[in-house]
């Protein structure tokens, strides 16, 4: 009768423990990370007894978690991935948005601008339409600053944002430190079987860790789980938590940068090593979408000041003054890595707007070369072959001369050379009289003259210090050649006469068309009276057709539309991937809790098939208990 109770007893207890472990289940179905658990049974060790082997009831082996290894990192790897184009896109379109907006865009302002100066040559003496190309150019250059500070603002937010998420790092390596620890401290179970709900609590702060940045796990032969993170940096060794933490750039004191603490505390930079997760979308948005659209509409900003500048220059205002600045803008920055040695004072200045890109560049001297890296490819200028330091040099549009002092070996400079163009751009003329409407120079034809020929009201060229001295021009006989006389031209003689041909002096050409007559002079002189000219406001408003950038290859336009469509192309590749890995991440989570999750249907019929196993094993005992009773019964009779 003791094997039958036995037997019996050990039934009741599994099945009271399957019992147990099922309840479990359906209680946590719920629950976010949980893994489904089931009891494994096995026979207790048979006993000898009379030359058989009579089994002794079943035993609870273990209860394990339905788990798959595999499919819970391809869970953690969708989560990075989908985290990382989600932040991404939630940032991007923000810049996208303002970037194209039709109304607060840059294009409405810049239009509006061309248009008044086209207004004003049509009418160059009226002060009405003189106020509005000045009323507009500050419209344009404050919409300008008003777009940096938005760009700006978004820069400070994002550096906010690197501070907020290396904190709940730490938060979330040190909780996975202390699980580990937890799991160390824990009794062993059968088989050396672990707690299972402190591996589920593990790997669901392993997974909202893969939310922040791509990690990769190694399980350790003492139950715990070691976290890497980066190229390889420890974040949890064991029971321990190392550490990330938010460092200035060595270059920008603005510009929040993710250091890795070292065992000795020592902070090392790994931002460019920070892949995934929110985390690594929020510094590939600074890196690839944000800088280069601040860069980019520095650009437009410095390409307008140039052209319109330089244009401006070449006119004459209403006073009869040659034209001055229209706007003006800072120096591209050179700033000081914090661990340079040298005293080095480096300046730079555009000398070629075409020529310029959105990239920024580092300038270096290693082993006695001074080099220019362009970051955006990597194309590296070899400066001391050019003359540098000795010497300025010009690279991409960028001219850089060392004023005094000199860079120590390893010193290192960052160039931004468009960074703060729409930030510093401003109206430089203050009164609408000094907008240079007319040329400073008008021809005329001899009132003498027999011949056919006409002359061009020329145009400008530069600033020559004789641009307004009076030059003549005498056709000789035969009318083939012609004489030139007058101040800066060296009066040559003979030159030989093509119709329509330019003839240059003094920093002004002009085209003499037609037949001219032996004797037949035309002249170039001062324009004293040039309140009415319009032809340097016709030669500004052509600015915006003109190709000023890229190479002479884009107009102002052209460049601003190229920035939006590559800000609005990388929001919109975020967007796509950060859909599709949604897709993938839904794929993977069913697939994981297909084998992990908890069926209800499954946990009910598990709960039907222990309970009748649990009344059977009671049964077992209660005939038991009644053979017993029996055998003592007629023991006592």
């Amino acid at each position: 009768m003791s094997d039958l109770l036995g037997t019996g007893v050990s039934g009741l207890l599994a099945m009271q423990q399957a019992l147990a472990t099922t309840s479990h289940n359906i209680s946590n179905v719920n629950t976010d990370g949980y893994t489904r658990q089931r009891v494994e049974l096995g026979a207790q060790p048979p006993q000898f007894n009379g030359g058989l082997y009579t089994g002794s009831g079943v035993q609870v082996e273990s209860i394990q978690r339905v788990y798959n290894q595999f499919l819970t990192d391809q869970v953690r790897t969708a989560t990075s991935l989908e985290s990382q184009h989600q932040a991404t896109h939630d940032l991007a379109v923000q810049v996208d948005n303002m970037l194209a907006d039709p109304q607060s865009g840059l294009t409405p302002a810049m239009q509006k601008f061309f248009n008044a100066v086209q207004d004003l040559a049509s009418s160059p003496t009226s002060s009405a339409a003189r106020q509005v190309v000045l009323s507009q150019a500050q419209t344009l250059t404050s919409r300008f600053n008003d777009m940096f500070s938005q760009l700006d603002g978004l820069r400070s937010g994002v550096n906010t944002n690197i501070q907020s998420m290396v904190k709940e790092v730490n938060t979330l390596a040190q909780s996975i430190a202390n699980v580990n620890q937890s799991i160390v401290n824990s009794p062993r179970g059968a088989n050396g079987q672990l707690p299972n709900d402190l591996l589920d609590q593990r790997d669901q702060l392993i997974n909202q860790l893969s939310q922040y940045a791509s990690i990769r796990t190694m399980s350790q032969s003492d139950g715990t789980v070691n976290v890497f993170i980066g190229n390889g940096q420890s974040l949890v060794v064991g029971t321990k938590a190392l550490s990330l933490s938010t460092v200035t750039d060595a270059y920008d004191p603005t510009r929040q940068q993710v250091a890795y603490v070292d065992a000795s505390g020592n902070s090392i930079d790994i931002s460019n090593q920070i892949t995934g997760g929110k985390l690594g979308g929020t510094l590939d948005f600074r890196d690839n979408v944000l800088d280069p659209a601040i860069n980019g509409l520095g650009r437009v900003a410095i390409g307008l000041e140039q052209t319109v500048n330089a244009q401006h220059k070449l006119g004459q205002d209403l006073n009869g003054n040659p034209g001055g600045d229209f706007f003006s803008i800072g120096a591209p920055q050179l700033l000081p890595n914090s661990a340079n040695t040298g005293n080095a004072s480096i300046s730079a200045a555009v000398s070629d707007a075409s020529a310029l890109t959105t990239s920024n560049y580092v300038l270096q001297l290693n082993g006695g070369t001074y080099t220019l890296t362009r970051l955006s490819d990597g194309a590296v200028t070899n400066l001391s072959a050019q003359g540098f330091p000795g010497s300025p040099v010009q690279v991409d549009g960028v001219t850089l001369t060392l004023n005094s002092g000199a860079m120590a070996n390893g010193d290192k400079f960052l160039l931004r050379p468009t960074h703060t163009g729409a930030q510093s751009i401003a109206t430089a003329i203050q009164n609408t009289s000094e907008i240079a409407a007319a040329a400073p120079i008008v021809t005329g034809a001899g009132a003498s003259n027999t011949g056919s020929a006409s002359v061009s009201a020329g145009t400008v060229n530069s600033l020559d210090p004789n641009l307004q001295q009076p030059v003549t021009i005498t056709f000789n006989n035969p009318p083939t050649s012609f004489n030139v006389s007058g101040p800066g031209t060296g009066s040559p003689t003979n030159v030989p006469y093509t119709s329509g041909g330019n003839i240059a002096y003094n920093g002004w050409t002009i085209q003499i068309n037609g037949t001219p007559a032996a004797g037949d002079q035309f002249t170039v002189t001062a324009n004293t009276d040039g309140t009415g000219d319009n032809r340097n406001a016709l030669l500004l408003a052509g600015i915006q057709n003109q190709t000023s950038l890229d190479g002479g290859t884009s107009t102002l336009g052209d460049a601003y539309g190229s920035m939006v469509a590559g800000v609005g192309t990388r929001t919109k590749q975020a967007e796509l991937a950060q859909s599709a890995q949604q897709s993938l991440l839904t794929q993977a989570t069913s697939a994981r809790d297909s084998v992990s999750g908890v069926n209800l249907d499954e946990e009910a019929a598990n709960l039907v098939r222990y309970q009748q196993g649990y009344q059977a094993a009671a049964h077992a005992i209660s005939v038991a208990s009644t053979l017993f009773d029996s055998l003592l019964s007629a023991v006592g009779g």
